[in-house]
């Protein structure tokens, strides 16, 4: 259901939860190594409305702004993202969470917008990045949803792409992304190593 249904949010966050306990520990590991990894799972920081609203007051050419416009456009708010609720420990717990919470601003460092293919481009980037086995399982489901010409442009456009932007960007959970809304995006993305992804194809968005 969940790899077909992507649009129900729940299915595949309980899909993710479920499968995904060696990779939030590998996260876990990974950010306890770095300072603002520490600080995060220290103060289990969260986005929120509330955290996000200073992004909607920025100029145009900053990230905050950026972030401002993609949810603005699409309706999305950072406080509908579904409760962590199979994850037994903690602070793995938050840190599946921290992963869940972030996606939205992967969608605008990396440029993807929020149809089937992007999405599912987006996935590419976290499984080679994070290691997690729901984005593999939702690369696999976004193939099968795809029409024959889109995907072609995954497989041999967006593929190699999200997995060699997972293995050059920064450590994405490691960041304090809401640090970071004053600043140029152009200026964020080089600094982070972000490789920007190649321009879709115009097509309906899905609110995923």
């Amino acid at each position: 259901g969940a790899l077909m249904k992507p649009a129900r949010a729940d299915l595949v966050a309980v899909l993710g939860e479920t499968t995904g306990n060696l990779a939030f520990r590998r996260m876990r590991d990974n950010m306890a190594m770095d300072p603002v990894g520490q600080t995060l799972l220290r103060d289990r920081i969260r986005v929120t409305e509330a955290s996000v609203a200073p992004a909607w007051d920025l100029p145009e050419h900053t990230f905050g702004a950026a972030y401002a416009n993609f949810m603005g456009q699409r309706g999305f708010s950072p406080d509908d993202r579904p409760p962590v609720r199979y994850v037994d420990d903690a602070e793995l717990a938050y840190v599946a969470a921290r992963a869940r919470e972030v996606h939205d601003f992967w969608h605008v460092l990396f440029g993807m917008n929020t149809s089937v293919l992007g999405e599912t481009a987006l996935k590419v980037m976290e499984f080679s990045h994070l290691g997690l086995p729901v984005a593999g399982l939702a690369t696999l489901g976004g193939l099968a949803r795809l029409d024959y010409e889109r995907r072609r442009q995954l497989i041999d456009v967006y593929i190699p792409w999200g997995w060699r932007a997972g293995l050059r960007s920064a450590p994405l959970m490691c960041l304090k992304y809401e640090d970071h809304f004053e600043e140029d995006l152009m200026d964020l993305r080089a600094r982070w190593r972000i490789m920007v992804a190649p321009p879709l194809p115009e097509g309906k968005e899905n609110k995923v």
